[in-house]
């Protein structure tokens, strides 16, 4: 059961669409990768879904996601990512803390446990396992 976040701002109680809606999302602010995933060889309709280059031949490559806390953290994450390999930067967004990267799956691989590796040791990160599918 999911629990109901939204608060009608309203003192009407009928569910017309002139009700406003308030939604809260919080934040725990903190140090630490909390999502590292590997997709390894995709079906290609992902990578147009994603909005990734539908041209290139995806025969035997991946998608890398990892989300990070701060948010900002994932432009380093990027950074370490490409230098570790030769993966590429699919989607980094510094607002979400999300970076989607995309080669070979030891390519990916490579970048993510550098990634992992850094944040770890350098940053004092919690930093979760690697997984894949």
């Amino acid at each position: 059961m999911k629990p109901n976040l939204s608060i009608p701002l309203s003192d009407t109680t009928a569910n017309t669409s002139s009700d406003k809606i308030r939604i809260i999302q919080e934040l725990v602010p903190g140090k630490q990768i909390t999502l590292a995933h590997i997709i390894a060889s995709p079906d290609p309709i992902l990578y147009k879904k994603l909005g990734l280059d539908p041209t290139v031949d995806y025969t035997r490559c991946a998608i890398g996601m990892i989300t990070l806390s701060p948010a900002e953290t994932a432009i380093i994450a990027a950074d370490i990512a490409t230098k570790a390999s030769g993966a590429e930067i699919g989607f980094v967004d510094r607002f979400s803390g999300t970076l989607l990267i995309t080669g070979s799956i030891s390519d990916v691989e490579e970048a993510f446990r550098a990634t992992l590796d850094y944040c770890a040791q350098k940053l004092d990160f919690s930093v979760c396992d690697l997984t894949k599918t």
